[in-house]
């Protein structure tokens, strides 16, 4: 089975919106949005001009490899004693610099989890159940008139066993594997998984 369902797409104006994309590009935004949410969702909450928020941000980013370079590289260039102040909670960073230890603390998160590609494919695998994939069919507004197939509906199922290849194809940028995987997961849909070759919008649970 090729994933390429619609040797002429473009024909009949399906091309005429740009959000109309191959599923293995589709895919590849919905697995940089996941892994966006899981970065922002799985990090500190409290904002860093409570204390709390501050001293949890400090104790990462001094706990972590890479934590002063995070610092240095957002613009920090307070002394040490400074800094270790400000962890310790007993002196308090002037705005400029509360906000670029955000900056830094997100930053070193953002590097930490990109680093360690387990951490997502743990997630998206969830314990052997999988991920809820959504998937959107195109924009057919824009398709020829007696062209157009009005059938065609979202369309939920819950994927399993690719997600390690996954994100490594995202991680190396392997176009390839993410269209044999986009390949995979449609096969699902039996015979109607041509019409979902290309896609307007792929949502993930995850």
């Amino acid at each position: 089975m090729s994933t390429d369902g619609w040797k002429n797409f473009g024909k009949y104006g399906a091309n005429r919106d740009p959000g109309n994309v191959h599923g293995k590009i589709a895919l590849g935004r919905a697995l940089e949005d996941a892994l966006e949410r899981m970065i922002i969702e799985g990090g500190i909450k409290s904002p860093p001009t409570t204390r709390r928020g501050l001293t949890a941000r400090m104790r990462y980013l001094m706990t972590h490899k890479g934590g002063a370079q995070a610092l240095a590289d957002a613009g920090v260039t307070a002394t040490p004693a400074t800094i270790r102040a400000w962890t310790k909670g007993t002196q308090r960073p002037r705005p400029v610099n509360l906000e670029a230890i955000d900056t830094a603390y997100w930053n070193l998160r953002a590097a930490n989890i990109l680093n360690n590609p387990a951490v997502f494919k743990a997630h998206l695998n969830n314990g052997g159940k999988g991920t809820k994939v959504e998937i959107h069919p195109i924009n057919q507004d824009v398709v020829d008139e007696p062209r157009r197939r009005d059938n065609l509906r979202i369309r939920p199922l819950q994927v399993r066993y690719v997600w390690d290849e996954a994100v490594d194809a995202l991680t190396t940028g392997d176009i390839g594997k993410m269209e044999e995987i986009w390949d995979d997961i449609i096969a699902d849909l039996d015979s109607d998984w041509g019409a979902y070759t290309y896609v307007s919008h792929i949502g993930l649970g995850a």
